[in-house]
C-alpha cells in the first residue's frame, strides 16, 4: 500500500493522531510545520476518513512496522495444522465413534484431518472395506469439514483428506416464522421501540 507523505498530502485539513503531539483537526500547513519541527514525516494513514487521518512519524520506520505487521498476520492466517487419524480395516463401532469425536474437535479448531486405514499383511484384501469406512467417516463429518481428496491407496495406507468448513459468522441465523408475509414479532417490544422514538 502506498502512503502519501508530507507535501504529497493535498487536503485543506487533517486529523492528527499519535504520541507526543496535540491530537485533533488542524490545517495541513500547521501539521506539516509540526512534523518539520520534530524532524519527522507527516504520513497519511487513513486517506478515506473525513478529514484524512495523519500521523507524525519516521516514514521508513513506519513502513518497516507495517511490513512486519503484515508478515505476522500472514503467518497467523496460514498456520494450519494437520492431524492424523488411523483406522484398521475392521475397526469396531466403539473405536470408530471415539475417533470420529476427535476428528470433529480437530476440524472445529481449524485443523485439517488426514484419516487413513492401515493394511497389515494380507489385510490389503479388505481395501474395499477400508474405502467404505473412510467414505462413511467423511459423510459423518460433512457438517464439520469438506473432503479435499477422496480415498486413495498409497502403499499400505488408504488416505482421505478433510479440511475444516469456513464458519460464516459465529451467530446462527434464526428464521422468524412468517404469517401473512409479515414476520411474527413481540408486540410489546415493538410498542416500546415506537414509544422510545
Amino acid at each position: 500500500m502506498q502512503y502519501r507523505i508530507n507535501e504529497r498530502i493535498r487536503v485543506k485539513e487533517v486529523r492528527l493522531v499519535g504520541d507526543n503531539v496535540e491530537q485533533g483537526i488542524m490545517p495541513i500547513q500547521q501539521a506539516l510545520a509540526l512534523a518539520e519541527q520534530k524532524q519527522l514525516d507527516l504520513v497519511e494513514i487513513s486517506p478515506n476518513a473525513v478529514p484524512p487521518v495523519c500521523r507524525i512519524t519516521d516514514y521508513q520506520k513506519f513502513l518497516y512496522q507495517q511490513k512486519k505487521r503484515q508478515k505476522e498476520q500472514k503467518t497467523k492466517s496460514t498456520k494450519i495444522t494437520l492431524k492424523e487419524i488411523r483406522f484398521g480395516p475392521q475397526t469396531d463401532d466403539h473405536d470408530y465413534n471415539f475417533k470420529l469425536k476427535h476428528a470433529k474437535a480437530f476440524l472445529e479448531e481449524g485443523s485439517k484431518v488426514k484419516a487413513y486405514v492401515f493394511f497389515k499383511g494380507r489385510s490389503i484384501l479388505f481395501k474395499e472395506q477400508g474405502e467404505v469406512l473412510l467414505l462413511r467417516f467423511a459423510n459423518d463429518l460433512e457438517d464439520y469439514g469438506k473432503v479435499e481428496s477422496l480415498p486413495v491407496l498409497e502403499g499400505k495406507r488408504m488416505i482421505i483428506m478433510l479440511a475444516p468448513k469456513k464458519k460464516v459468522g459465529s451467530v446462527p441465523v434464526v428464521n422468524k416464522p412468517v404469517t401473512n408475509n409479515k414476520p411474527v414479532t413481540n408486540s410489546k417490544t415493538e410498542q416500546n421501540a415506537k414509544d422510545e422514538n
